[in-house]
């Protein structure tokens, strides 16, 4: 899963795809509705490869989170962030992420992780198979070896 293609930005809905990267601007595609445009210096922009969630111990990738809720929710959600309550919410992330820092991860943090995980299963841009494959292969060639 590469996040690091994959852009926040304030004020408008959704996930944006990182297309390519000009002089003065970046074009970024909408994971919404498929429509391109340049974003500029003036923009605040996300990458989600960047984002981290506090916990109690140490803060975690959000690529990490992303794996957590999918190991413990699965890969569809069953509920939609927007319409359950915040008490619901938190539930459902501490199973997950049993660990967070409730006073430093708020509600609407929680709801946008939520969405961005919706958005990236429904568009099949979460695989959580690549670092288990890449993981595996050394040890099989150090056995191949012995």
């Amino acid at each position: 899963m590469d996040l690091s293609k994959i852009a926040n930005i304030s004020g408008k809905p959704g996930l944006f795809s990182v297309v390519s990267q000009g002089k003065n601007n970046v074009l970024v595609e909408s994971l919404l509705d498929g429509k391109r445009f340049p974003i500029f210096a003036h923009h605040h922009v996300s990458i989600l490869e960047e984002i981290s969630v506090y916990t109690h111990s140490e803060d975690r990738p959000l690529k990490d989170i992303f794996k957590a809720i999918n190991q413990s929710l699965g890969e569809v959600l069953d509920f939609d962030p927007k319409e359950i309550s915040s008490d619901e919410l938190k539930a459902k992330f501490a199973i997950a992420v049993p660990d967070y820092n409730e006073e430093a991860v708020y509600v609407s943090d929680i709801k946008k992780i939520f969405g961005w995980y919706k958005l990236l299963s429904e568009k099949q841009l979460l695989d959580f198979t690549e670092e288990g494959t890449e993981a595996e292969e050394p040890g099989l060639e150090e056995v191949a070896s012995e």
